[in-house]
C-alpha cells in the first residue's frame, strides 16, 4: 500500500484561510476557506498533477492524506489563500538527493507549463464580469515573477528583458538551477526564503497559473 501524502497546513492568522502544502511535491499546493475545504481542494489536484510527477520520472500514487505540521502564515496567506510563511520542513537543510529530485519536479512543472501554453487558446475564457488575462499575459506574468525570485548567482539583472521562449528561456531555467545548487552546497539560504521553499513556491505558482490556462481554454469551444 502507498504512504499517505504528507501535508502540511499553513493557517492565516486570522483564519480566514487555509494553504495545504505537499511537502516533497512542489507545485502540489491549494487553499481554502478552512482546513477541510483546503485539504479538499488538494485532493482535487492530485490527479492533475500526476502529469508533473510522470515528467520527473516519479509516481504519485496515493490520494490519502496525512496531515504532518500546522504553521502560521502571514497577512498575505489570509488575503490570497496562497502559502507565503515557511514551515519547520521547508527549513530543513535537504540533502543532494533530496535537492536533485525537488528541482526535477520544479523543471517538471515548467516542462507542463510550456506543453499547455502551446496547445491552449491565445483568448481565454473570461469571467463572470469580462474580466481575466489572455494566455500571453499569464506566460509574461509568470516569467516576469520567476525573474524576480531567482537567486543573484543566476545573472538576472534588474529591468533585463523576460525571456518567454527559446535558448533564452532554457539558458535562464539552468542558470537558475545552478544558483540553487551552489546555494545549497554553501549552506545558503535565497536571501530570507529557504532554498525549499523558494523551489516551492515557484512550481506552485507556475502550476496555478498552467490549471488557470487549462480550465479557460476556448479551444473546443
Amino acid at each position: 500500500m502507498a504512504s499517505p501524502l504528507r501535508v502540511q497546513l499553513e493557517v492565516g492568522p486570522k483564519g480566514k484561510k487555509v494553504v495545504a502544502v505537499a511537502q516533497g511535491w512542489p507545485g502540489l499546493s491549494r487553499g481554502g476557506a478552512t482546513e477541510d475545504k483546503a485539504l479538499e481542494a488538494l485532493r482535487a489536484c492530485i490527479p492533475r498533477y500526476t502529469a508533473v510527477a510522470e515528467h520527473a520520472g516519479l509516481r504519485l500514487e496515493s490520494d490519502a492524506i496525512e496531515v504532518v505540521e500546522r504553521y502560521p502564515g502571514t497577512g498575505s496567506t489570509d488575503f490570497w489563500g496562497i502559502s507565503f510563511a515557511f514551515s519547520d520542513f521547508d527549513r530543513l537543510q535537504p540533502s543532494a538527493e533530496e535537492i536533485e529530485r525537488e528541482l526535477a519536479l520544479l523543471h517538471a512543472c515548467w516542462g507542463v507549463f510550456d506543453e499547455v501554453r502551446a496547445r491552449v487558446s491565445a483568448e481565454l475564457r473570461k469571467g463572470p464580469r469580462g474580466g481575466g488575462r489572455d494566455r500571453d499575459r499569464i506566460v509574461h506574468h509568470v516569467m516576469a515573477n520567476e525573474h524576480d525570485w531567482n537567486p543573484r548567482e543566476a545573472g538576472v539583472k534588474p529591468g533585463a528583458e523576460v525571456p518567454i521562449s527559446g535558448e533564452a528561456l532554457c539558458a535562464h531555467r539552468e542558470s537558475s538551477f545552478s544558483a540553487i545548487r551552489a546555494r545549497h552546497a554553501e549552506g545558503r539560504t535565497a536571501g530570507k526564503w529557504p532554498l525549499r521553499f523558494l523551489i516551492r513556491h515557484t512550481a506552485f505558482h507556475t502550476m496555478d497559473h498552467t490549471w488557470e490556462m487549462e480550465d479557460k481554454d476556448l479551444s473546443n469551444a
